[in-house]
């Protein structure tokens, strides 16, 4: 086979190989206003140890603190519920932050894959908080044609409803402004 046979052959296959390609990266930001100043509500989320202030946490449990590399394990649901095991990447207390990762969830609990989240609390303008909660995930099914329940709009919605729900829990706490 000549070069240009090859050539115009791997090009013909360009357009098929563009659609096998896996999934991608999706990204989720959810912020909240809150009435009480930013030192408040670090004080309440601002413990990697203690996740009681989400709603849909019965437990936590865990090792190290808020140092790097520690570990946490999130009962989701009530006592013998299904689990999130997440560990700390990043933590700074004066910029009222912190990262982690999921290290092992059932995607029927969670439908995502290689999930990393940031919580910061910032100060708001006019006084009060603004609280921004942001994750990047890839979908629960890393093939192509996932079902519907493990795809990329299941994926956004799950990680959404997550961050809403424990931001409106900190309204109902703290109120907003």
């Amino acid at each position: 086979m000549g070069r240009r046979a090859a050539l115009a052959g791997l090009v013909a296959l360009l357009p098929a190989m563009a659609l096998a390609h896996g999934p991608t990266r999706q990204k989720v930001t959810v912020t909240t206003e809150l009435a009480a100043e930013p030192a408040e509500v670090w004080a309440a989320i601002g413990n990697f140890q203690d996740f009681g202030w989400h709603p849909a946490v019965h437990a936590t449990s865990g090792a190290g603190g808020n140092e790097i590399d520690a570990t946490r394990v999130l009962t989701v649901g009530e006592a013998g519920g299904p689990t999130i095991a997440e560990v700390l990447y990043k933590y700074d207390a004066d910029k009222m932050t912190y990262s982690y990762r999921i290290t092992e969830v059932a995607v029927e609990v969670l439908p995502v894959t290689n999930y990393s989240s940031h919580l910061t609390v910032k100060p708001r303008e006019g006084g009060g908080s603004l609280v921004e909660w942001r994750g990047a995930f890839y979908r629960g099914y890393p093939n192509n044609d996932p079902p519907p329940e493990l795809n990329d709009e299941a994926a956004i919605a799950a990680v959404t409803a997550v961050y809403q729900a424990g931001l409106d829990a900190l309204v109902d706490r703290f109120g907003a402004p």
